[in-house]
């Protein structure tokens, strides 16, 4: 008998791509579908705005006159700037997960589960929609920055680079968020933990002051927080400090990634 000839790699791998095509457009969708909402209250945008101005234009310039932070070369201010970006990414995304419990008691979870739509491009779509939103208010304190004599660059690329780190530090943040609310299932519960976490997490980061400054268990807690490695690379990007690029981007990623995945598996028990 002869042998079956083998399907050519070809048709293998076009399945492959027809699926991967159709994850990520299910991905951009459901992130289109939560933009629209800013659509209904933009005032959001503007409310938002004022707690990162406060911490520039009130911290910053204070700290800068007292030289109380050891920042080196780097006026505070400076050094302040990429941090308070951080921060207000960190401060919208953390919350994320009460919408996904307002979906669920308004019944409109149920019914984007129930198609053949994965889980994770739900979850992914409303983790990245919640990172596009954070790029109106790093718009925002880029622009503010720049009227206090922040030395910031204006290189495209790199101001391109920024948003993708803040896209995809708030995209881990926004996950924990959705993960917290899997785990918790009610908005007053949420809310009490998002509060609890949030400062700890801005605290035990670079955002406020050098890692080589902070005790010894403070370092190590600092090493393991995504927060500090979006903060060193928005400082490499925009103000020129060193840093490890590599190892900033993939710890980035690696923390979307894990968080989208952890999100997405406490979806369902969300919707019961």
């Amino acid at each position: 008998m002869s042998a079956v000839p083998a399907a050519p790699p070809r048709a293998w791998a076009e399945p492959r791509y027809r699926s991967v095509t159709r994850l990520f457009s299910r991905i951009v969708t459901f992130c289109l579908v939560e933009l629209q909402k800013l659509r209904h209250d933009r005032s959001e945008l503007i409310t938002r705005a004022i707690q990162p101005i406060l911490w520039l234009v009130i911290f910053g310039e204070t700290f800068t006159r007292i030289r109380a932070i050891p920042t080196g070369n780097v006026p505070y201010l400076d050094y302040l700037a990429p941090g308070v970006i951080a921060q207000s990414a960190l401060f919208i995304s953390i919350f994320y997960g009460i919408q996904i419990i307002w979906e669920r008691d308004a019944g409109i979870l149920t019914k984007l589960l129930v198609t053949p739509t994965p889980r994770s491009a739900l979850v992914a779509g409303k983790a990245f929609a919640a990172g596009v939103r954070t790029i109106a208010q790093t718009i925002v304190v880029l622009v503010v920055a720049a009227l206090l004599g922040v030395g910031l660059t204006w290189n495209p690329l790199k101001l391109l680079a920024v948003l993708v780190v803040v896209v995809l530090g708030s995209a881990f943040f926004s996950c924990l968020s959705m993960t917290i609310a899997g785990l918790v299932l009610r908005r007053e519960r949420l809310m009490g933990i998002g509060q609890a976490i949030t400062m700890p997490l801005f605290f035990a980061s670079n955002a406020l002051y050098p890692v080589n400054v902070m005790p010894v268990w403070l370092r190590a807690i600092s090493h393991c927080n995504p927060l500090t490695y979006e903060v060193a690379a928005l400082r490499g990007l925009l103000i020129g400090q060193a840093t490890t690029y590599w190892l900033d981007f993939v710890v980035l990623v690696a923390a979307a990634v894990a968080g989208i995945c952890a999100a997405a598996a406490l979806l369902g028990r969300l919707a019961r």
